[in-house]
């Protein structure tokens, strides 16, 4: 097996450039979402990338603190790995980032984004825009007991609370909290409305109102989020902000992760195949199979990997008419990788 992250001092130091505060990893990140981006996906995307830094799922905290399951498991080979924070309550965003701190994660993100129906009914998400001094005390908090970065992810505006000065107001609040980057998806959210896919399509891009705020705010780590789906993109993103984060590019796409260290990081390695990706993930799948997971909740991560290639869709058709099946192993990825002709290059 190739692993990607290679021995424990990779990881050292992976993690210690993220505590550092360094934006490297940052510089390339792939978004969180909720019920695609679990540890399952993490593994698979980290083989494809050292470099790429990697979300949780949005996870609030009342499920850490109150919930019975563990909500901060996470594989090592996931470095650098940001957990995303859903609350609005400081003490309780404080606890959290204690326990993420201990559990070894890299970085702290408190969702100022997302706005579904849930996220709104716990004034949390991108409902918290409208209130900006609830964000900067959660912020603080967090800051005060954490050695690791704490960022922001959020809108530029909600409703009909759009305009450059409400996206401001929120800005100088978090940064006079020491917040140590700010992530932004280039769109408004409509809160009534739009369900929460809408608002990831319909609300329209802004890119130049974020390349505005970092002109505005020139000492703030900043990156955007939203619409991004080509590494030619994210370059010219580059030129103006200091990261990008893709989302739903990567996960139909995942191959695209194969060359983000090359072309954004300028780290020349042989770049396992999309094939051997999936060669690579087999022991993985084994022992996750032995703990008790199914099948189908890891190969659902690997659908796209083959998109664009002869027998990707007798790919994709077998391993969802089979990788739910009880008693489904390896034996149904092989096979199912087995209607895609290999390929015959290498890439570095």
């Amino acid at each position: 097996m190739t692993e990607i992250v290679r021995d424990s001092n990779t990881r050292k130091n992976q993690s210690e450039a993220a505590r550092a505060g360094g934006f490297s990893s940052g510089r390339f990140s792939v978004a969180p979402m909720l019920d695609w981006t679990d540890r399952h996906c993490r593994y698979f995307h980290r083989l494809m990338s050292r470099h790429a830094q990697l979300y949780t799922e949005m996870v609030t905290t009342g499920a850490i603190i109150h919930g019975k399951g563990d909500y901060l498991a996470y594989n090592e080979e996931e470095h650098p790995l940001v957990l995303q924070l859903g609350g609005n309550d400081p003490q309780a965003l404080a606890q959290c980032a204690v326990l993420a701190e201990q559990r070894g994660y890299d970085e702290i993100n408190l969702n100022v984004g997302c706005p579904s129906d849930r996220v709104q009914n716990g004034l949390f998400g991108a409902c918290l825009m409208a209130h900006p001094q609830t964000v900067a005390d959660g912020i603080a908090a967090m800051k005060a007991v954490v050695s690791i970065p704490v960022t922001v992810k959020t809108r530029i505006g909600i409703d009909e609370q759009d305009n450059y000065e409400f996206l401001c107001t929120l800005v100088d609040k978090v940064a006079e909290a020491g917040v140590d980057a700010l992530i932004v998806h280039a769109r408004k959210a409509w809160l009534q409305g739009l369900s929460p896919k809408e608002n990831r399509e319909i609300p329209p891009l802004d890119y130049e109102r974020v390349y505005q705020l970092k002109r505005d705010y020139p000492a703030l780590t900043m990156a955007v989020n939203g619409g991004i789906k080509t590494l030619d993109e994210a370059r010219a993103h580059l030129q103006q902000l200091d990261g990008v984060m893709l989302g739903r590019e990567v996960y139909q796409n995942p191959y695209l992760l194969a060359q983000v260290d090359a072309e954004l990081f300028g780290e020349h390695w042989q770049v396992p195949s999309r094939h051997q990706v999936i060669r690579n993930l087999l022991p993985y799948i084994e022992r996750e199979l032995s703990q008790g997971t199914y099948l189908g909740n890891i190969t659902r991560h690997t659908l796209g990997i083959f998109q664009g290639m002869p027998g990707a869709r007798a790919w994709r058709r077998h391993l969802s008419e089979n990788a739910h099946k009880r008693g489904a192993g390896p034996e149904v990825v092989e096979a199912a990788m087995a209607r895609v002709p290999e390929e015959s290059v290498v890439y570095s």
